[in-house]
């Protein structure tokens, strides 16, 4: 498929020119079909003939074969979640926290990375260590320094701040070596660049599809490394997370089960399961030498003081500083061009994806 293709296939791009992906991603018509079509399906053929749970069941699990995939995972070390909000807040519900736990998490993180830990700091003592990084950077040797007596050290594979990509692999060596469980936030990767977790090595990967994948929200993940599962016990229980809902004593499912709870949504499942088959037959590779080429076009008309990203390509993410940035945004709004502003940096933030082009970027950086 070429990208004109892609882009006839998204009807929010008939109406301006989209550079917030890191936010949402706006789906193409496939996987709003697939996700109409699955509904219809489950509401109006399958109490008739299988049953509502068996098919909704069976559309779990094909998803998460499809993640799976995605990942470079096992099936069993995928749970479905409904954001990258709910994977973390799964995790960290899964532990006993005392007043000696400490969590680490760099000063680049997500509200999703960011509010959990603070409700463990609140209700149980949890000691919060925030590591401090420069323009986006992380430094190895104070990411030793701070993970001394750490239990856990959550981080970004990207930064939603900077777009920058963290050392994934050497930062969850020295998060072993000092003993400490890593979870990594990777939202800002699959759709955009290939993932293998296996590679990366962490104890737990959480995600969702509606961002680079373009898939529809509510559609999130969650990877567990095999094994690691039975150190946890999820706050929260239900008829998946058990082998057997109907034992008069419970035995919680093999693998990432453990972490899913009842009934989802078979209609989100279709949609993500749609948005990965459309990433597969695009190539990861091919996306990510797109959005490198917009993305390096879209920096050789930035000065370096505006530019706030690095100027060697590392993502689509590109942070621009403005005056003002909620003017600024709502300016671009005016010409038809969507972008963000941050909270910190103080800044706009422009996503870059494959379905952008030359001409839109060029227009972009003549109205900024």
């Amino acid at each position: 498929m070429d990208y004109e293709r892609l882009r006839a296939e998204i009807p929010a791009l008939e109406r301006a020119s989209y550079f917030n992906t890191g936010a949402g991603g706006p789906s193409p018509r496939r996987v709003v079909e697939a996700t109409e079509s699955a509904l219809e399906s489950h509401e109006y053929e399958a109490p008739v003939e299988d049953g509502m749970y068996v098919a909704a069941g069976e559309s779990h699990d094909a998803t998460k074969t499809a993640v799976a995939d995605l990942l470079g995972a096992d099936e069993a070390e995928i749970a479905l979640t409904q954001s990258t909000t709910d994977g973390i807040n799964r995790v960290a519900g899964a532990v006993d926290w005392g007043p000696e736990d400490v969590v680490v998490r760099t000063d680049l993180e997500h509200a999703a990375g960011i509010l959990p830990w603070r409700r463990l700091e609140r209700e149980y003592g949890v000691e919060v260590r925030v590591l401090e990084t420069e323009n986006g950077r992380v430094d190895l040797e104070d990411v030793t320094r701070a993970l001394e007596g750490a239990t856990l050290f959550e981080f970004s594979s990207i930064t939603w701040t900077h777009g920058t990509r963290l050392p994934v692999r050497e930062l969850v060596e020295i998060s072993r070596d000092a003993g400490a469980t890593t979870l990594v936030d990777a939202v800002q990767s699959p759709g955009q660049t290939a993932v293998d977790v296996s590679e990366w090595g962490a104890d737990f990967v959480v995600g969702a599809g509606h961002k680079w994948l373009l898939g529809p929200f509510g559609a999130g993940f969650l990877y567990v490394r095999g094994g690691v599962e039975t150190d946890y016990a999820p706050s929260a229980i239900g008829y998946r997370s058990v082998v057997d809902p109907n034992a008069p004593d419970y035995e919680y499912a093999p693998g990432a089960g453990r972490f899913e709870v009842g009934t989802t949504s078979p209609a989100t499942d279709a949609g993500l399961r749609a948005a990965i088959d459309l990433h597969r037959a695009l190539g990861p590779e091919t996306i990510e030498s797109r959005i490198e080429t917009l993305t390096d076009r879209l920096k050789d008309g930035l000065s370096d003081e505006r530019l706030l990203s690095p100027r060697a390509f590392e993502s689509g993410l590109v942070t621009v500083d403005v005056d003002d940035p909620e003017a600024t945004v709502e300016r671009l709004a005016d010409e038809d061009i969507v972008v963000r502003a941050l909270p910190y940096p103080e800044a706009i933030r422009i996503s870059v994806h494959a379905f952008n082009t030359r001409a839109e970027i060029d227009r972009l950086l003549e109205a900024l």
